[in-house]
């Protein structure tokens, strides 16, 4: 988290003192470094400077309207799993071609959307769903390019939520009947069958998985043209992992115990593309949290501290409603005050303000002695955070703010009570 800093014992986003942004808007708060999204997306890019390839941002992480044009600009791609993601994307500007559309459950009219987009492909998770495509292209007369998400039985080491190439997964085409599935989408009226597709899972955080795909995906392509199935297009997916304990480093913050962290983004990349490169197939990439979740943090503001027995409570403002991760899957993330202020730590349930037991943000965590109306940041939360929100409890979505130097600029107001419905 580079533009995340600790200075005179005060948390900065870039140049501008993250204290004053809870002050001024409030709390629950997303605040994003805008350099921090630039410079992942750089660093992804660098090694596949020269090759023909798009990265499509996964739009699932976070699709802030502001977000995907600050990417756009950088060249970046859509990947979308909905037709609300769709819409945004046409609205944010990327080009068509420059946007694909995956997920297990397209319905028709999500199809058709996409068909009259003219978007670059559909990547077909099923022969139902391929039988489905035929007929909506035909109706509409136009060709559907179509790639086939294939399920290559790898285990990404990630949580199991997040896991989505193996077997018992729901995603894809097993490996098995790939050859049977493509010959079936290439004998389909209206049907092109452009490429191959395929995504393992989320936060993975070692390269042998992503290299043991690659290889699986070269073969493949090598036995589909055998086959006489001339695919041009490899869509290896997203998955990169993020550093998520101990993200931040001070001397009066606890260390938490953790793995190694992860290999820099352009290291993932690199691992993969000697291999992928005796494809000689244009290059497609998916990431999502990678771009955006070192880049967001989440202010919350102490509301109360407590005691009940021998567990000791820090209740917040933000809760699940705000961050889902933590109770979805017990993510961790790590939690810093804004401004420090002793060296002492205890151990703590910090916990939000919905009315469930599983709204949680950390728990039997080591953290900085706090005390009411003091402020906390939830680091790494720019993925899969604001994108999660919903409005249980009847709570109104937090507001976001885009950092640029010692610029702020609302990308999405707070929403408002009075709009609740």
């Amino acid at each position: 988290m580079q533009y995340f800093r600790y200075q005179d014992n005060e948390l900065y986003c870039e140049d501008v003192l993250l204290k004053e942004l809870a002050e001024e808007f409030g709390t629950p708060l997303y605040v994003y470094s805008r350099r921090q999204i630039v410079e992942n997306f750089r660093a992804f890019e660098a090694p596949l400077v020269g090759m023909d390839h798009v990265i499509c941002y996964a739009l699932k992480a976070n699709a802030n309207l502001s977000l995907l044009k600050l990417l756009l600009q950088e060249g970046a791609g859509a990947d979308v799993v909905s037709g609300g993601e769709l819409h945004l994307a046409i609205q944010a500007g990327f080009p068509p071609e420059r946007i694909t559309f995956a997920g297990v459950g397209k319905r028709e009219d999500e199809i058709d959307y996409a068909l009259r987009s003219n978007i670059f492909s559909l990547n077909a998770e099923s022969p139902q769903e391929l039988q489905l495509i035929s007929l909506v292209a035909l109706r509409l007369q136009t060709p559907a390019r179509v790639a086939l998400r294939i399920n290559p039985d790898i285990d990404p080491q990630s949580h199991p939520y997040i896991t989505t190439g193996l077997k018992q997964n729901k995603f894809g085409i097993s490996a098995e009947e790939a050859l049977r599935v493509f010959q079936f989408a290439a004998s389909l009226p209206g049907i092109q069958v452009v490429g191959v597709h395929t995504h393992i899972g989320s936060q993975i955080t070692k390269i042998e998985p992503f290299v043991e795909t690659a290889k699986f995906l070269a073969e493949l392509v090598r036995k589909l043209r055998e086959a006489g199935i001339n695919v041009q297009h490899v869509d290896f997916g997203g998955g990169f992992g993020v550093q998520y304990a101990n993200a931040l480093r001070h001397e009066a913050l606890p260390l938490e115990p953790d793995n190694a962290p992860p290999p820099k983004l352009g290291q993932f990349v690199e691992a993969v593309l000697p291999v992928l490169k005796e494809t000689g197939c244009f290059l497609w990439f998916e990431p999502g949290r990678s771009i955006v979740a070192d880049a967001g943090v989440l202010l919350t503001k102490v509301l109360y501290t407590k005691e009940n027995g021998a567990r000791k409570f820090v209740v917040v403002d933000a809760g699940m409603n705000d961050l889902l991760r933590p109770s979805l899957y017990n993510a961790y993330h790590q939690i810093v005050p804004l401004k420090i202020e002793t060296y002492e730590h205890h151990r703590v349930d910090v916990v939000g303000p919905i009315c469930e037991t599983g709204d949680f943000l950390a728990r039997d965590r080591m953290l900085s002695k706090v005390k009411r109306n003091d402020y906390l940041s939830i680091l790494t939360a720019g993925a899969y955070g604001f994108s999660s929100t919903s409005n249980y409890n009847a709570r109104p979505r937090p507001a976001e703010i885009l950092v640029n130097g010692e610029k702020v600029r609302v990308i999405r107001e707070r929403e408002a009570v009075e709009r609740l419905r």
